[in-house]
């Protein structure tokens, strides 16, 4: 549905994104992270038509959006950080003007108002928008962004601001809106994407470091694997030989239960699965596994090394 090909934006010599690539398929909801100044909203700007690029190349459904400025607007909804709102305008109105600037061709009222159930805001239909909270405030600018019925939605910190309930609410007004269209979660706040997203994109510095589906977080960055292990045994002793298997890092206790089993996390070096050794030498030993689970890299492993950062 999307595609971008080598997009660079430059600014004298300051690049704003540089060389980007990547593609959305039709029906995903995809996160693009990265920290501040990281090139979020320039090429979430180049992909609506915003702005220019200095070089490369943006599809949407097959157009270029540089060749095919229209028909590609037409396919796209956007809410920008802060809501193009008029604040002295009705909900209604707001809405009837967005419908008219489009050029929109569907049943006027019959799709507002479809629009309006959708991110429910029809008990606000007839209220100023200046005297509406934050949370309310920004889903009239998503309905905004619905109106045409877009099949691609774009949201650039969409949370930003918004009280705990009022997150809540946008985030699963999202994952609704996910089942219809193909989105862009423009963020930087990492939980909103591991509960919205299908995948995720981490953009650093203006260069793509990462793209990976969020449930393989575990391939997408390089370290230590984990296990979490509940033994029955002595205290002592479990870990002690634990600590002995090849390729073990560390080994400490996770909880211990007072009933003479213990929860230990199990750090491997590199790369090296112990689960099969471990099992072997607990069997040996007459230690029962009560219970044995990986755990998994966290978002925040993944963007920290991505990013450069230490995790």
């Amino acid at each position: 549905m999307i595609k971008i090909e080598h997009l660079t934006k430059k600014y004298g010599e300051r690049y704003a994104i540089n060389d980007v690539s990547f593609t959305v398929e039709r029906g995903e909801i995809v996160g693009f992270l990265g920290p501040n100044g990281a090139g979020k909203t320039t090429t979430m700007s180049i992909l609506t038509g915003y702005l220019s690029s200095t070089s490369g190349r943006a599809e949407v459904d097959g157009m270029d959006i540089l060749e095919h400025p229209t028909e590609v607007k037409k396919k796209i909804g956007y809410l920008p950080e802060v809501p193009p709102l008029y604040v002295d305008m009705t909900v209604r109105d707001y809405l009837e003007f967005i419908y008219d600037l489009k050029c929109c061709k569907l049943g006027k009222k019959e799709h507002i108002k479809q629009i309006c159930d959708t991110v429910k805001i029809s008990d606000a239909m007839g209220r100023v928008i200046k005297n509406l909270s934050k949370g309310y405030r920004q889903r009239v600018g998503i309905a905004g962004a619905l109106v045409g019925n877009p099949e691609v939605i774009i949201f650039d910190e969409p949370t930003n601001g918004l009280d705990p309930k009022q997150i809540i609410d946008i985030r699963n007004l999202i994952k609704e809106l996910g089942k219809d269209h193909t989105v862009i979660l423009s963020t930087h706040i990492l939980s909103e994407v591991k509960s919205i997203c299908d995948r995720i994109i981490i953009i650093s510095n203006g260069k793509i470091v990462a793209d990976c589906k969020t449930d393989d977080l575990d391939g997408a960055v390089r370290g230590n694997r984990r296990v979490l292990v509940r033994v029955e045994g002595p205290r002592t002793s479990v870990p002690n030989a634990i600590k002995r298997i090849n390729g073990v890092a560390s080994v400490s206790v996770a909880v211990d239960f007072g009933d003479g089993s213990c929860s230990y996390l199990v750090e491997s070096a590199g790369d090296i699965d112990v689960r099969k050794p471990l099992f072997s030498m607990l069997a040996q030993n007459g230690w029962p596994i009560l219970s044995l689970e990986p755990v998994g890299a966290t978002i925040e492993n993944v963007f920290l090394s991505a990013v450069g950062g230490e995790v």
